[in-house]
């Protein structure tokens, strides 16, 4: 199961996606790129590993004055069929 969590302040938005396996990062990776590609949002993306085997992508946007990154991580979340992100 991928989890998600989204924090957002003025001008920053964060979208963290965990995930176990190789098929979901596979998912979440394909997933992430069709629907940040194609902006003018500049996107920092990092990865790190945490417990249980997981490892997060995570997604930031800096400076985003139209707040547009609200958009593109909603369309992330329902593509990815998340139910509850924290």
């Amino acid at each position: 199961m991928i989890d998600a969590e989204i924090r957002s302040e003025e001008r920053f938005s964060r979208l963290a996606l965990a995930y176990e396996s190789e098929e979901e990062k596979k998912c979440v990776l394909e997933c992430v790129d069709r629907f940040t590609s194609g902006n003018d949002l500049e996107l920092e993306t990092y990865t790190t590993k945490v417990s249980n085997g997981k490892e997060v992508l995570v997604l930031e946007y800096h400076d985003d004055m139209g707040r547009e990154s609200g958009d593109i991580f909603e369309e992330i979340i329902k593509s990815l069929e998340i139910k509850v992100c924290h």
